[in-house]
């Protein structure tokens, strides 16, 4: 074992670092040079899993160096029983909200479990069968993506069969914290805490707060161990290296999905069944307004029956938007709701989600059901912002106590 470790951290060493992988510009490159992330640091946590059951939760942004970590860490020795992966599966090739099912992993023989379908935790049959979790998945900072709910799962599934979970900590790529708290009588599967739309917080950090907050259910606390990375802060400029799921595939598209993903709460569709989704904005109805268009259509593995479905939309092209801009402001932009609900010509429609499946409740995803109103009466962003104090601040204030990061 110790060999194999000697011979990984060389291979480490060898490689550019997280900050080429990512394949961003030289500026890019310079800017979070050095950061090591949690996964990287193999020698803090490998020769604790010698002679243990390990299971891990992990999906294709798990990776040490250029490979999956999961590869990595077999070719260290370490003994992985189970492979658990969350929405979009474990290799990404399932859509937004499609149920996964369990397999084996074909490249492995490790048998995958989906919890993103039957179960969304692992069973006692299943914890019983391990000694240790692993988690390393990459997230994005926001509420209403799912992977922070797969983590609170395997937190209280780890409480319940007293196992310890080890996580692999990554970057935040929206680590700044704005939007309204999550009022908790609009509990749902895209909310699930008392948290901002972005919550400021690494996977790490998350599950410290979790934790020390009691979210857990019944108030269980887990036994976690963040390997924690190095040189980060949370208002450093993160380019992924690996895509975090399918309709998130570009660097644009997650620094403008905590904006854009409010879209999915009206008529206005937010580029799905496209090849650039969350970079582009539009509908039928506004033809006429607005000159560039685009069409979505089935992609399989993507969006498989997306909103205006072989329809073309007119609205805003954000491809080429300063996501770098967007990115220092720390702040969601209101803007593009406002102007487009504005503009749309069938105002009773904008919000209506029984006109369609592909459409979900803007109450689900802002978290209250004040901001529907705010938006057709015509309030400035200013007026809307105001609104989500006090307990914006209260929440940045509490969220202090769990930082590892500056």
């Amino acid at each position: 074992m110790i060999c194999k470790l000697i011979l990984a951290l060389i291979l480490l060493t060898s490689c550019s670092g997280a900050a080429e992988r990512s394949g961003g510009n030289p500026g890019q490159r310079e800017e979070q040079e050095g950061i090591v992330t949690g996964a990287d640091q193999v020698e803090s946590y490998v020769p604790g899993l010698e002679g243990k059951r390990v299971g891990m939760v992990i999906n294709q942004t798990s990776i040490i160096g250029n490979t999956l970590s999961v590869d990595s860490l077999l070719a260290l020795g370490v003994d992985i029983k189970m492979i658990f992966g969350p929405e979009h599966g474990f290799r990404q090739n399932a859509s937004n909200g499609a149920i996964v099912r369990d397999e084996v992993d074909p490249q492995t023989g490790i048998p995958i479990v989906s919890l993103y379908g039957k179960n969304r935790k692992p069973s006692k049959a299943q914890m019983d069968a391990l000694d240790v979790l692993i988690f390393d998945i990459q997230d994005v900072g926001c509420r209403f993506y799912t992977y922070i709910n797969t983590l609170a799962d395997i937190m209280e599934a780890c409480a319940e069969y007293g196992k310890q979970l080890i996580i692999l900590d990554r970057p935040n790529p929206n680590g700044f914290v704005d939007g309204p708290v999550l009022d908790m009588r609009f509990k749902s599967g895209i909310g699930k805490f008392p948290i901002p739309i972005a919550h400021g917080m690494t996977m790490g950090e998350f599950a410290h707060m979790l934790n020390g907050e009691g979210w857990l259910a019944n108030g269980v606390k887990c036994d976690i161990k963040v390997v924690r990375m190095e040189n980060y802060t949370h208002d450093l400029y993160y380019e992924l290296p690996v895509n975090p799921s399918p309709n998130l595939n570009s660097q644009a598209s997650i620094i403008l999905y905590p904006s854009l993903c409010l879209f999915e709460g009206t008529i206005i569709s937010q580029g799905r069944g496209t090849y650039t989704p969350f970079t582009v904005l539009g509908a039928p109805e506004l033809k006429g307004q607005y000159e560039f268009s685009f069409k979505p259509v089935s992609i399989p593995g993507m969006s498989e029956a997306p909103l205006h479905r072989d329809k073309i939309c007119y609205g805003i092209d954000l491809r080429d938007y300063d996501i770098k801009e967007l990115h220092a402001s720390g702040r969601i932009n209101l803007q593009w709701m406002l102007e487009l609900y504005k503009a749309f010509p069938e105002k009773e429609r904008f919000f209506d989600a029984s006109q369609s499946p592909a459409m979900g409740r803007i109450e689900a995803l802002i978290g209250n059901d004040v901001f529907k109103k705010q938006v057709m009466d015509g309030l400035s962003e200013a007026e809307i912002r105001k609104s989500w104090e006090p307990g914006l601040s209260d929440y940045k204030e509490m969220r202090k106590q769990y930082l590892l990061y500056p």
